[in-house]
């Protein structure tokens, strides 16, 4: 079947064909074995193709959510096979773990994962075509030199396109990739250079990119109803009725399962046309069973953390020192009770998803950030061979954690095996914000004590959180390491958790994009009770160590925050200028996926409460190469408007097991309007690079919060921001 948006061969057909008429198919394992086909144990493979006339397509094995991959990744293959940029075109790669191994966008992780191999993959890629070159001249290869597509032999003045020569390289073989010399930095001409995305043309002429504008041939629409109380059962509904409607070709009920991540029970419509679907979804008077969280909601929830922030905890996690010591040998103290709801994902293009159901196949064509694990969950569920089920990965609108998830996947498969026709699911926008895997909410209940000096002397944290049978719900946790733990002598975490029925996962920058606000606020709350400048007291309690821990995840470079501290505090002139009344500057900083990141908000409150945010200053320290500074300037401005969205008007509340905002109206989004310009600046270190996509984000909340402090002498303990509590009239 065609791919959703054009007729022609599929790329798992052009993987298995292996060369190209008149061209080249490169492909390679990161193990360092060089195969025509990758075996199947491989846990990369990367893929390069050449045309005579000097074309190079080169396939971006992971899905594209709008974080710039399908050009970045590309990118450092290209740089390597030394070829201009301009020859280059991009292809995305279909759900193919055989021939590329894992297939994912999520945890910031793809330029730490693909960095040296794929530079590898070109620069082997170039060594065969040199040799192919020597080869045809009879010369050695060490005499030959490339650029922009081009072999040359200086000596003999011959030179030749890559094009030209793959024929030849095709019958080669690979050489081993742990021994291809790579690139001195100095020489890249592609990395490092701001670069529009591929995409960009197709994405402003609105081109069928993503899931939602997939067509297939005799494809018909579908939508699905579930229960507002989560993974409740279909009492009845009147099938009859829907079926009624002009152009329905289906209505059904599903019995569906207990797994939240799975397929809900629910009904589902499918006819012509979605708003012929949806126009029926109308007249099914769908009974739903009764739930036992159907009694949950967000009061009680707050009411539990209250009680429970009293009672003693589940677990203490961390105790270091002495806290009761630490603190009466302080000289100020402080108490502050903070929270966070749950909020939705909102990517714009909703979930959905295309599946064609025929002779024991299954062809799926969805917008996800995790496919394996969605094709392996829809065998599960309709217990197929996963080896029966093709997937083809669309452009997302949007992913931000939600479709690492893929319920909507499964739904849609369901569908349209029932159907026994190609079935496109569109979830409506309510749909999507009242069936989330919502980023979930939480309680802190935090002492702290500052020493005459203006040194932490100690440090108290019972965080109530959700979860069940004492286990956290996902992305509920806060790790044993979590700042300013290793960085206080007396520190204490204790836990206790809340039982919850709302489906929660990670959502950009888990767990940090919460945490932060809490640490960095209450940190300049400490600040504020010792006099001390919060800049200078955040670079006191950093201390002068290089890294604390084992350097990756939970390892904390001391010195690499410090930088950006200052880095942040210089380019926003902080303390050099006299500000207006009302208007102040706040300072956060926190580490994330590898990603060392501080950020100064200037915000001015108005008299009636109104918060407006003049500008943010950016400083980030992700190692020592940019590959796309237009990419990376794009994922750091867009992580820190999300995350100011969110603190200034976002969150799910819960009533009678169910969330109650459905739409925009009632669950904002930053307007283009109210964006302020963020001002990005890259430290460059000696580190291995690491991702961009999510990092940026947890430093803009509490850095906001902190400006409003130092506008109104207002503290914000609870998100989203309550302007009413603002007012100064």
């Amino acid at each position: 079947m065609a791919d959703g948006f054009t007729e022609g061969a599929s790329r798992r057909d052009l993987l298995k064909t292996g060369a190209l008429a008149g061209g080249l198919m490169l492909s390679f394992s990161v193990a360092g074995k060089a195969d025509a086909a990758p075996a199947a144990e491989a846990k990369l493979n990367a893929y390069v193709s050449l045309t005579p006339d000097n074309k190079v397509t080169i396939v971006s094995k992971n899905p594209e959510i709008g974080q710039g991959i399908k050009t970045s990744l590309p990118m450092i293959i290209a740089e390597e096979f030394d070829v201009d940029w301009a020859q280059v075109t991009t292809k995305q790669a279909d759900g193919d773990p055989a021939t590329y191994g894992r297939q994912f966008a999520g945890g910031s992780m793809a330029t730490p994962l693909h960095w040296d191999e794929l530079r590898r993959v070109g620069a082997a890629g170039r060594a065969m075509i040199v040799a192919a070159a020597a080869q045809t001249w009879n010369v050695p290869a060490a005499e030959c030199t490339t650029a922009l597509g081009v072999v040359y032999h200086k000596a003999s003045g011959k030179k030749a396109t890559y094009g030209s020569l793959a024929a030849k390289a095709a019958t080669l073989p690979a050489p081993d990739l742990k021994t291809v010399p790579l690139k001195d930095a100095k020489d890249y001409k592609i990395l490092g250079r701001f670069m529009p995305q591929v995409d960009s043309a197709g994405l402003v002429t609105g081109k069928p990119l993503f899931g939602i504008d997939v067509v297939v041939p005799g494809m018909l629409y579908a939508t699905f109803d579930k229960a507002p109380v989560f993974g409740a059962k279909v009492a009845s509904a009147d099938l009859a009725a829907a079926k009624a409607v002009k152009g329905v070709r289906h209505a059904f009920i599903v019995e569906g399962g207990t797994e939240l991540s799975g397929l809900l029970p629910g009904v589902a419509v499918v006819a012509d046309s979605w708003w012929q679907a949806h126009k029926a979804r109308e007249k099914l008077n769908i009974q739903w069973a009764e739930h036992p969280t159907s009694k949950q909601s967000t009061a009680d929830y707050d009411a539990q953390a209250l009680a429970l922030s009293k009672a003693a905890p589940l677990r203490t996690e961390r105790n270091d020192g002495d806290v009761a010591a630490g603190m009466k040998a302080a000289s100020k103290t402080v108490e502050a009770a903070y929270s966070y709801p749950f909020i939705a994902h909102a990517a714009l293009e909703p979930m959905n998803c295309t599946a064609a159901f025929k002779d024991g196949k299954l062809e799926i064509w969805a917008p996800t950030q995790n496919p394996e694990p969605g094709r392996q969950l829809v065998a599960k569920t309709l217990g197929m061979d996963p080896a029966a089920i093709s997937l083809h990965m669309t452009r997302c609108g949007g992913g931000f954690g939600r479709r690492l998830a893929n319920d909507y996947m499964v739904e849609a498969a369901w569908i349209a095996k029932q159907a026994g026709a190609p079935v496109k699911l569109v979830w409506s926008r309510e749909d999507d914000l009242r069936h989330d895997f919502y980023r979930p909410g939480g309680y802190h209940f935090l002492s702290g004590g500052v020493d005459a000096s203006g040194a932490v002397t100690a440090w108290r944290d019972h965080f109530v959180s959700f979860g069940n049978d004492g286990k956290f719900a996902s992305s509920a946790g806060m790790s044993q390491n979590e700042f300013p733990a290793r960085f206080v002598p007396n520190f204490r975490y204790d836990l206790s958790l809340i039982p919850t029925g709302v489906p929660t996962g990670p959502l950009r920058a888990p767990g940090s994009n919460a945490l932060s606000f809490v640490m960095q606020s209450f940190i300049d709350e400490l600040a504020h009770a010792a006099g001390a400048d919060p800049v200078a007291f955040r670079l006191k309690l950093l201390g002068d160590g290089a890294m604390v821990g084992t350097p990756g995840q939970s390892g904390y470079a001391a010195d690499r925050m410090r930088g950006v501290v200052k880095l942040a505090a210089e380019k926003a002139g902080w303390g050099k200028t006299k500000l207006p009344k009302g208007t102040g500057m706040g300072i956060a900083f926190h580490f994330s996926h590898m990603g060392y990141f501080a950020e100064v908000v200037q915000a001015t409150v108005a008299a009636d409460g109104a918060v407006k945010v003049d500008k943010v200053w950016v400083a980030a320290d992700v190692g020592r190469q940019i590959i796309n500074p237009a990419g990376g300037i794009n994922q750091v401005q867009g992580s820190v408007l999300d995350g100011l969205s969110a603190a200034l008007g976002q969150l799910i509340t819960i009533e009678n097991g169910a969330a109650v905002q459905g739409n925009f109206g009632d669950y904002p989004l930053m307007r283009i309007a109210d964006a302020p310009p963020v001002e990005v600046h890259f430290l460059i270190t000696d580190n291995p690079p690491t991702g961009l996509g999510e990092p940026a984000l947890p430093p803009a909340p509490p850095a906001l919060c902190n400006a409003i402090f130092a506008a109104t002498g207002k503290r914000i303990r609870s998100l989203p921001i309550n302007t009413e509590a603002l007012k100064s009239v």
